[in-house]
């Protein structure tokens, strides 16, 4: 009879140490699930903006809470985020980019980028629009 021997275990997170590239890895899919949903919140609104002004005015309302501020804030940060990893992945794509410094360095500035646009972004929204209390 043939002697059974344990099959070798694939590397799991308890043999490889968390890097910044996998963890932007995980963030660029969780962006990209959390767009699906925001899409949702965009066609809400288009929907409330073709309806009636009282249907719009509900909307608004909510968008301008402090839970619907947070939505749209963190919105914007996952598109954000999630357009500069598609950039990254198109530099990776040329071949560009793929030494381990390279890798941190993109995976570094995805992540700075993404935070500064998003901060740059609201705080230009809010001196052009204005902020709560503008309405």
């Amino acid at each position: 009879m043939a002697e059974t021997r344990a099959r070798p275990l694939s590397p799991h997170l308890q043999i490889y140490r968390p890097m910044l590239t996998m963890l932007m890895s995980i963030a660029h899919r969780v962006t990209g699930a959390a767009l699906y949903f925001g899409t949702l919140l965009v066609a809400w609104w288009l929907i409330a903006a073709a309806s009636e002004p009282n249907y719009y005015g509900a909307v608004q309302w909510f968008m301008g809470t402090v839970v619907g501020r947070l939505v749209l804030f963190g919105y914007t940060w996952a598109l954000i985020h999630h357009m500069l990893g598609g950039v990254r992945h198109l530099i990776w794509d040329t071949g560009r980019g793929l030494g381990p410094a390279e890798r941190e360095w993109l995976a570094r500035a995805n992540l700075f980028g993404s935070i500064s646009l998003t901060m740059v972004l609201w705080i230009a929204g809010v001196l052009l629009v204005g902020g709560a209390g503008g309405r």
